[in-house]
C-alpha cells in the first residue's frame, strides 16, 4: 500500500479532525494540549505531518527547527501510527518521508528525538524502533521539573559534519529550547 505524507504549517481543524484521535491513543500522558500544538503552527514554530493511506490519516508527526541555516536540526516532537497500523513498517515508510522531506527541503543536519528513559518493555520497543531508523542513543538522562519520568536524547546524524560532542545535554539544550518555545504565548 502506497504511504503519503502531508506536511501543514498552518493549523487546519479538518486536518486535526483526522489526526487527534491517533495523537490521542498514542501520547496518553505528557502530551501537549491542543490549544499549544495549534499555537504552534499559527506562529510558523512547528510543523505538523500526516501520513495518508488513500483517504485514511494512519500516522501523524509534530515538528520544529532548531538552528540557523547551516547548522539547522529537526526536533521530533511526536510521531505516532494508529494503533491497527503498528508493526507493518508504516511507521519506518513514515519516518522516511519526515526525514527526506526534512534534508530536502529544510538542508537539515541532524534530526533529535527524546525518548523515555526508564526500563519497560514499552520504553525498549520504542528505542529499538528508533534504533532501526539509524538513531545514536546518548548517556545522558535528563530529569525535567514538570514531568515524573526521565528522558534520554536520541540523534540521528544526517550530514558528515554533524557530531555529538558530549554525553547528550547539548541536545537536551535543543529540546528543552524548543519545548519552552512551544509554550511560550500559548494561551
Amino acid at each position: 500500500m502506497r504511504l503519503d505524507m502531508k506536511t501543514l504549517t498552518e493549523w487546519s481543524e479538518a486536518w486535526w479532525n483526522k489526526l487527534g484521535p491517533i495523537y490521542q491513543e498514542a501520547f496518553t500522558h505528557g502530551a501537549k494540549p491542543e490549544r499549544v500544538l495549534r499555537s504552534m503552527l499559527e506562529r510558523g514554530i512547528a510543523c505538523l505531518h500526516a501520513g495518508m493511506v488513500g483517504d485514511e490519516a494512519i500516522a501523524m508527526a509534530v515538528t520544529g527547527f532548531r538552528g540557523k541555516l547551516g547548522n539547522r536540526r529537526l526536533i521530533l516532537d511526536y510521531m505516532a501510527v494508529r494503533d491497527t497500523w503498528r508493526g507493518k513498517g508504516f511507521g519506518t515508510r513514515f519516518f522516511m518521508h519526515i526525514r527526506d522531506w526534512a534534508v530536502r527541503e529544510h538542508q537539515v543536519k541532524a534530526m533529535i528525538i527524546e525518548a523515555e528513559a526508564m526500563d519497560t518493555e514499552t520504553n525498549r520497543n520504542r528505542l529499538a524502533f528508533w534504533h532501526h531508523c539509524g538513531f545514536i542513543e546518548t548517556p545522558y538522562v535528563h530529569q525535567y521539573i514538570w514531568v515524573p519520568e526521565p528522558y534520554r536524547a536520541l540523534a540521528l546524524p544526517l550530514s558528515p559534519d554533524f557530531r555529538i560532542t558530549d554525553d547528550g545535554r547539548s541536545l537536551f539544550h535543543d529540546i528543552t529550547s524548543f519545548h519552552q518555545q512551544s509554550f511560550r504565548n500559548s494561551s
